[in-house]
Parts: C-alpha cells; structure tokens; sequence
C-alpha cells in the first residue's frame, strides 16, 4: 500500500503524539532522562518541585513528607553487659557520651527513623539537656535520673521529659535480661506519649553536601575511652559506610547487624569529676559543650581536622576546618563522638 501525503503527515502525527505521551509518563514517574527534563523546563520555564529532606540526615524524607513529629531522644547503655542493644540501626543521630567508670552512653535520637524496640534503656546525665536543646523541641526518654539532672532537664522548657517514671507504660522489662539491663521501650510508644505542642519537626544541626577542602584518607579511626569503649570506626568502601568495633570485635545489633553510619563526627571535650558519686561510688564526670576545641570529621573514607565553638548552651555547635570552611556531612545517619581530651587524640 502506498500512503498518500495526506497519510503520511497522519501517521507523523500520531508517532508525534505517542512519543510525547511516552515523555509525559516518564516525567510523571520521576524516570525522565535529565537531558529530557531539561529540555521540558527550557521550554516551559518550570522546574521540579524541590525534594523533601530529613532535617536530621539530609536524606529523602518517606513517603516525601518530612514527619510531623518531634525529634526522639532514648538513653541506652553500652557496657558490655548492655550488648548486643536494640534499636540503634532506625536512628538518625547519635552521641556517645563519657559518663563514670570510664564506660560510655549513648543518646539515641529519632525523627524519621524508628525502632519498634530500643533497649537497654537507662538513666540520664547533666550532658544530656544540653545536648538536646539544640534540636528544638524534643522529647527524651530514660530509666530515670538523680535529682539534679531531672532539674537540669526540667530546666530546658523545649525538652517533653519522657521518662520511665513519668509514662510507665511505654516502658517493659525484658524477662530474658537481668537488672538494670533489662528496661526497653519504642519509639511509638514514645510519640504517643508527647505532649502535642512538642510535636514539631526538629532544628537542622548539620550541614549535608559535598565537602571540599584538605583531608586525610582514613580507614581506621581509633577513639580509646577505656578498656570497656575501645571505638575503632573501619571504613568499609563497598557500602560506603563506617562500621563499628569494640577492639577487634564487631559492634553487632540484636539481629547481628554490625553498628555502621555514614558520618563520624568527633568532638574533643573537657571534662572533670563532679562531686557527685554513681551507686557503686564513682564520680560522675561533666562534659563542657561550650567554649570550643579540635574537631574531627569522618566521611567517604576521609578524615577533615578542624575545631568546634559553641559560645553558649543556647547556640549550636559549629564544626569547621582551620582555613574556615564549614564541616559539610554526606546525607545520611550520623554519630557525634565526645571525646575526652585526656585521652590524647583520634588515632589514625
């Protein structure tokens, strides 16, 4: 059959037609090739909507929608009794602290990720509170706490105490471990508890992007705190992420899953002995988070040194390198290190 020019501009038409409901698709669906998109928006003079990102990990929100809920924070302990823990792989954010003893604890915080359990739950500390005030509003969790660190907590009006005496029945022991290691809970267990007017999206701590500027490859970090947190962070090249040891054994989860993130910011602290004892007669240490000191940035398999400053409680904590440039995270989970300064430098 021979088409007449009539067909044949016919037929142009509908492949015309059929191609741009094929790039109509693609666009809708996110699938588009960029030098599509691209033209679409020349022409057009649009742009995509922007992505919604997770305030705490620089990551696409779920479902596209950062959550609209406070950030989480739960105490859980790290002695070697407490392993393995559970609940640590859904946070966003975590901070290991000094506390007496030469053992160490974590503050396990939460806004888009979750964990149906966390555990070992236990009791706060003074560094906590102060800590937290920089996420804005808050809700923290914990076994329970002397006096004065109830008050220092009480004192933040932005943090919702959430604490094991306060909601009880978000709290369960774990008939499998002894006391004081047996104390769990959940992250919606948690929100659910908070006080509505705490239930908002929290401060953004970090900046997430491309870090320029002079580093070091590192692929073995060591932060010594003691024989029971002997921290070496080993960078693993395949995932792209950080794993984490106890001398030469694997941090693992509950599930067997070894701790890992994709940030490692260390923070060199002073710290002292306050007067007051822990129940075996330790002294519980202080964490200065103000002033300033070294800082120590781990990320892609590199090591950035620079310094931290934080004039009062009240300001965040900036982190940048000696020539000025600011500490940029990769987008994804982080952990803060409190280093003491008394225990010598990040060792390499």
């Amino acid at each position: 059959m021979v088409l007449t020019r009539r067909g044949k501009m016919t037929t142009l038409v509908a492949v015309l037609a059929l191609v741009l409901v094929v790039v109509v698709v693609l666009i809708a669906t996110g699938n588009a090739p960029k030098a599509i998109t691209d033209a679409v928006d020349n022409i057009t003079g649009s742009s995509p909507a922007p992505v919604a990102t997770c305030p705490l990990t620089g990551e696409p929100a779920p479902g596209g929608a950062v959550p609209a809920r406070a950030a989480l924070a739960i105490k859980v302990e790290n002695l070697p009794e407490a392993r393995p823990q559970y609940g640590l792989d859904g946070a966003d954010v975590i901070y290991e602290e000094p506390v007496e003893g030469g053992i160490t604890r974590f503050i396990v915080i939460y806004h888009c990720g979750d964990a149906s359990r966390v555990e070992p739950v236990r009791s706060a500390r003074t560094t906590d509170p102060e800590i937290l005030v920089q996420y804005g509003t808050t809700a923290f969790g914990y076994a329970d706490a002397a006096g004065y660190v109830e008050k220092a907590v009480a004192d933040v009006h932005s943090i919702d105490d959430v604490n094991w005496h306060n909601v009880p029945s978000a709290y369960h022991n774990d008939p499998a471990r002894a006391a004081p290691h047996d104390l769990y809970t959940s992250t919606k267990e948690l929100w659910k508890a908070t006080k509505k007017r705490f239930m908002k999206p929290p401060t953004p701590v970090f900046t997430f992007g491309d870090m320029p500027g002079k580093s070091k490859k590192a692929k073995v970090v060591r932060l010594y705190f003691s024989d029971y947190s002997d921290v070496h962070w080993k960078w693993n090249a395949a995932g792209g992420v950080w794993m984490r040891f106890h001398g030469t054994a694997k941090h693992v989860l509950d599930t067997g899953v070894q701790v890992q993130t994709t940030n490692v910011v260390i923070q060199v602290v002073q710290t002292q002995n306050s007067d007051h004892l822990d129940p075996a007669g330790n002294p519980v240490p202080t964490v200065t988070l103000t002033g300033g000191g070294k800082a120590y940035l781990l990320r892609d398999g590199k090591m950035y040194s620079g310094k931290w400053t934080r004039d009062s409680v009240s300001d965040l904590t900036t982190f940048a390198t000696a020539g000025g440039q600011e500490f940029v995270l990769a987008p994804g989970k982080t952990w803060v290190e409190l280093f003491p300064k008394n225990r010598g430098k990040p060792e390499l």
